[in-house]
């Protein structure tokens, strides 16, 4: 039985507190040694098998032009704020100066050069846009090789130049371009020590103790360590995304904190009754530690669900995300208890309560106990669910209604990518967006490029050329570049909007659907369409699309998870649908903010957004596990007392109350965490923390202390109901939480009541 082995576990760990403590410091050195030694930086891969900036990608790397690899920009502009032009004088020389030192930077294959399209005079046409038509901004474009060539030495060394060229030339330089976007570090140093504060201080107030607030808060900085090292030399191995180790650190963090005060809760329970220390901290693993496997396990089904996608750096950075979060499980049942073992929490405090056992009156023992574990039901709360179970009717559609309300938004949704114009003032990838589109209009900032294979059929290029100049959502057309031993050519082409404009999309699309086809017929030649604007719209397409198929799957399993654990069909149907609408809830409310601007202000955000291409999939994944987490817990104490008692309305009253002040200080907590990081720079980081914080707001308030037990009260003892065929198909032991495995109702004496099967 899992609860078994989860006491010996958890009683061992208690009674030999160093070794376990010396195995976790081991495990946490090599793992950092290892990070140091075989780790990777993190970068961005946003492509797919089977799609069309796939294929125009191959089609580029094929005639070797250097277009598939990664590029940079270093936009220009003399620092007397327009008196003086690129035409002639030192800001010539200092911008052929500055194009001659970008050009000798390690690995860069080579750059434009403005000064020489200013000799070749002319129009902005004639320039190649890389000087503006009044002469005052200047464009270098860098071109790297591939990514996989690449590092994020060599974003730190065209950095550095940068900050050099700054102190000795009469210019302005900003620099943008994918370099930045795949290597630079991504946000959450500062988010991560702003969510511990808030955690710790939230820990202290739950329990009143110093030592019980730090030991949630030394486990999960343990398990965040050896999880994010891990990840760190899984990046050594393959590409993953530069989010993972943010969104990581997020779901770390707050699951980690949160299973730690699940089981500390119950410990203190133990101590309470007049437990040792240890066998307290060995039955508080059993029986808290049991709902952490089960909801840990749904968090990782969940996650790794990602992979029915078909993107391959949505499924990495799934992978990543599960060990950190497998890895703070284990810390829950043996770490924690090791804790508690080392630091004797409680001790006294148990001593007193055993000596008041034998003193004092029934009545008075109960609420010195209740008072002295922190987890018994509060007054206040008793009340609450027992109003709310004596009218489930109203709070039931009423609750329902609210969570319905706040996801009509969705139906507004527009996926995308937001681009450098999205990020604050204070970085230089937005001033460079900025003086880009200035100098050159929007479309400048997200080239498009066609790579075409005329097979022998050089006229269609002609045709081609002039078929996507001449359409309406098509600023220029570049010179047409042909390799000689392929016959290949590429063709950059500049948009009339920017890249996260929906029209942007729209005219890949056109160009996709009717110009592409039109133009080169049925005949053997071929055309596609790449680069990274895109790239992102297809990315954002294929997540679309296979959103459906990752619901689908994850309902289906998460339920059968939840019925296996609290063998019934009810409970586990009802929990995934009111999961379903807390999502939904959290979707409606980031389309309001990012999209419509509604509080953006509040969290930094100086301009609207559409919602990152890929963020639904990635939340929907982690919010519908760690929804699951109070589901879970909550749960499983409704069901204890439904054993004990036999009666619904009694369980649902102390289930529902008895974890109400841990639900909400554990949801609190991951509040937090989740909103120290929406004040992040990045839009997508943002995104993450205030979708995450508002699910996980919504769902331990509005669902779970009114959702919950309205529905549950509605429905009876038919919560329990489980088909008599089906029961004996489902497997028991240590999946099935069966009678014989309720280590609680083992621990007061109590036989557990028979469930309600359908004979």
């Amino acid at each position: 039985m899992l609860s078994k082995a989860l006491l010996r576990v958890g009683a061992s760990a208690a009674r030999h507190p160093w070794r376990v403590i010396a195995a976790w410091l081991i495990a946490a050195t090599l793992a950092v040694l290892a990070a140091i030694a075989f780790g990777g930086r993190t970068a961005d891969s946003m492509t797919a098998p089977g799609l069309d900036s796939q294929r125009a990608a191959e089609l580029i790397e094929r005639a070797g032009t250097g277009q598939e690899g990664m590029t940079a920009q270093v936009v220009v502009t003399p620092l007397d704020g327009g008196a003086t032009f690129f035409d002639h004088g030192s800001a010539r020389t200092a911008l052929t100066r500055l194009q001659t030192e970008v050009e000798r930077l390690p690995h860069v294959l080579g750059t434009s050069d403005p000064a020489g399209a200013l000799d070749a005079g002319g129009d902005t046409a004639v320039r190649g846009g890389l000087v503006s038509a009044d002469g005052r901004i200047a464009v270098v474009r860098v071109q790297y090789p591939d990514q996989s060539r690449l590092s994020a030495e060599d974003l730190d060394a065209l950095v550095d130049l940068g900050d050099r060229l700054r102190a000795e030339l009469p210019l302005r330089i900003e620099m943008g371009g994918s370099l930045f976007y795949a290597f630079s570090d991504p946000d959450g140093g500062a988010s991560e020590l702003i969510g511990l504060l808030a955690a710790a201080a939230i820990l202290f107030l739950a329990f009143g103790s110093l030592v019980a607030a730090a030991l949630p808060i030394g486990m999960a900085v343990f398990g965040l360590t050896v999880g994010v090292a891990t990840m760190t030399v899984l990046a050594g191995v393959t590409d993953v995304p530069t989010f993972a180790p943010v969104l990581g650190s997020m779901v770390g963090l707050g699951v980690g904190i949160d299973y730690a005060l699940f089981v500390l809760a119950r410990h203190r329970e133990y101590l309470a009754r007049g437990l040792d220390p240890h066998e307290a901290a060995g039955r508080a693993v059993a029986t808290a530690g049991r709902p952490v496997v089960f909801a840990g396990g749904t968090v990782v089904v969940s996650i790794l669900g990602l992979a029915v996608a078909n993107v391959p750096f949505m499924t990495v950075g799934g992978v990543a995300v599960s060990i950190v979060v497998l890895i703070m499980v284990l810390a829950s049942v043996t770490l924690l208890p090791a804790f508690l073992g080392a630091a004797g929490l409680g001790l006294a405090r148990a001593r007193r309560i055993g000596r008041a056992l034998r003193t004092r009156k029934p009545a008075r023992l109960a609420r010195r106990r209740d008072r002295a574990a922190g987890t018994a039901p509060a007054a206040g709360w008793r009340r609450w669910i027992g109003h709310v179970s004596r009218h489930p009717v109203p709070y039931a559609v009423g609750a329902a209604g609210l969570l319905l309300t706040a996801t009509l938004p969705v139906l507004g949704l527009r996926v995308g990518l937001p681009d450098d114009g999205s990020l604050p003032h204070s970085r230089t990838e937005r001033r460079a967006y900025d003086l880009v589109a200035e100098g050159f209009g929007p479309g400048t900032n997200g080239p498009l490029v066609i790579a075409a294979d005329p097979a022998g059929d050089p006229g269609v290029l002609d045709r081609l050329v002039g078929a996507v100049a001449a359409d309406p959502g098509i600023a220029s057309v570049a010179p047409t570049h042909i390799d000689r031993a392929t016959g290949i050519a590429t063709l950059v082409v500049f948009p009339t909007t920017s890249p996260q404009d929906k029209a942007t999309a729209d005219t890949v699309a056109r160009l996709r659907t009717e110009v592409l086809p039109t133009t080169i017929g049925h005949g053997p030649a071929r055309a596609h369409i790449g680069g990274a604007a895109a790239s992102l719209s297809d990315v954002g397409q294929r997540t679309s699309q296979r959103l459906p198929v990752l619901v689908a799957t994850v309902l289906a399993m998460s339920f059968l998870l939840l019925m296996l654990v609290f063998r019934s069909i009810l409970v586990p149907l009802k929990a995934v649908l009111l999961n379903l609408l807390s999502i939904g809830a959290a979707y409606g409310i980031m389309v309001a903010v990012f999209q419509w601007g509604w509080g953006g202000a509040l969290i930094g955000l100086e301009a609207t957004v559409p919602i990152v291409s890929f963020i639904p999939m990635f939340l929907f994944a982690i919010l519908f596990g760690l929804s699951m987490d109070y589901e879970v817990f909550l749960l499983s104490r409704v069901r204890e007392e439904y054993l004990r008692t036999g009666d619904n309305g009694t369980a649902i009253v102390e289930g529902v109350s008895g974890t109400a002040r841990i639900i909400t200080s554990a949801a609190l907590i991951m509040v937090a965490v989740f909103l120290s990081f929406a004040v992040a720079d990045d839009p997508s980081t943002k995104m993450f923390g205030l979708g995450l914080a508002t699910a996980i707001f919504i769902d331990a308030t509005v669902v779970r202390m009114v959702l919950v037990p309205a529905t549950m009260t509605l429905l009876g003892r038919t919560n329990w109901w489980l088909p008599r065929w089906l029961d004996r198909m489902l497997p028991r032991g240590p999946v099935g939480t069966d009678g014989t495995d309720d280590t609680d109702a083992e621990s007061t004496g109590e036989a557990p009541r028979p469930r309600l099967v359908d004979r």
